[in-house]
């Protein structure tokens, strides 16, 4: 009994020590503000204050998300429940909702910006001088491409010329930042989180971090072309779920087989993750599909390494496989979730 109790404690010790010794943070990501038409994108202002008023009030630390990515690849300490606030495309309602709120608190986040609807004048769209107010403010600014199109979908067979024309599209967007912003941060949002490898290739040899729309936190071991952020939206704005993954934790990964989402068949797609490191409670691992729940799990003979499959495709242009596990800290769970693209559906 008295073995047992020493070796389950042991356990405990080294996953809180763990917990303490890695940098680690969650990025949210929204886009409209108080715009109840579009439930799927926009967050109502009765969420958004509750949510941050829950981030107060839980003791959680809200840093601007450049300096989450370089204490992150610096091995550099973060505070624990440390979140970064980012949110896409620019629309006015930033300016007019989330701005003042965050403001009001002296919390950082940083916008990704389309830059093509600004230049346009689009009447939903922030202009570029109420952006340069917001920097004033010490709102950041980092790229979201000039026309927000599937970056996965340029038509072209060599894939010469298609890495030509993606860097050309992040490299026109990342001038008209600089010219109406001044100096802006080394970041990429894909549009519709939507990437292969090749657009990634692209996103690294600019030597930008990239940023995607999958769930789950970020830590030593997430790749930095395709970093997750949780999404928010009135859909996915319930404060219960918000707490619990403001206070997720990155599962640690050794390798993620396959890296490209991209689907070339409407069959469900196989997902094999080999861990850094085993887990306390990684026995109690679960893995779910979009839109079809709970799905299979197999764990390899290693002991580490585990493969998820869902019984059946897809119904959607885009899926997630999400992964958990819990850890030995109540209510906390380490989360990680790959992207898949069905580009023969079209946007949901």
């Amino acid at each position: 009994m008295k073995r047992w109790f020493g070796a389950l404690l042991l356990a405990w010790l080294g996953s809180a020590a763990a917990l303490a010794a890695s940098p680690q943070a969650v990025v949210f990501m929204y886009h409209r503000f108080g715009e109840d038409r579009f439930p799927s994108t926009s967050i109502r202002l009765a969420q958004f204050r509750a949510q941050l008023d829950l981030l107060e009030r839980e003791g959680f630390r809200v840093l601007s998300l450049a300096e989450v990515v370089a204490a992150i690849r610096e091995g550099r300490m973060l505070p624990d429940k440390a979140v970064a606030i980012t949110i896409d495309d620019a629309y006015l309602s930033v300016y007019r909702h989330a701005y003042p709120l965050l403001r009001e608190r002296g919390w950082p986040f940083t916008v990704f910006v389309a830059t093509r609807p600004v230049d346009r004048g689009f009447k939903s769209y922030m202009s570029w001088a109420q952006m340069r107010e917001m920097r004033e403010h010490g709102v950041s600014f980092a790229n979201h491409s000039r026309d927000h199109g599937h970056l996965t979908e340029v038509a072209v067979a060599d894939p010469v010329r298609r890495r030509v024309l993606i860097r050309e599209e992040l490299l026109q967007a990342q001038q008209r930042l600089r010219e109406e912003l001044g100096e802006v941060l080394p970041f990429f949002a894909y549009p519709y989180g939507e990437y292969d490898p090749l657009v990634a290739e692209v996103v690294a040899e600019l030597g930008w971090v990239g940023f995607g729309q999958q769930s789950g936190a970020f830590g030593p071991s997430t790749d930095l072309r395709v970093v997750p952020r949780f999404p928010v939206s009135d859909w996915y704005g319930e404060l219960k779920s918000f707490a619990t993954k403001a206070a997720s934790l990155p599962l640690p990964l050794a390798q993620v087989t396959p890296f490209d989402p991209v689907l070339r068949a409407p069959q469900p797609p196989s997902l094999r993750v080999s861990l850094a490191r085993r887990l306390p409670r990684q026995g109690e691992l679960r893995c779910y599909a979009s839109h079809q729940g709970e799905i299979e799990v197999r764990w390899l003979d290693d002991g580490r390494s585990f493969e998820a499959r869902a019984p059946k495709p897809f119904g959607t242009r885009r899926g997630r496989y999400n992964c958990t596990v819990p850890s030995l800290s109540a209510g906390r769970y380490y989360w990680f979730s790959h992207l898949w693209i069905q580009p023969w559906l079209a946007e949901e």
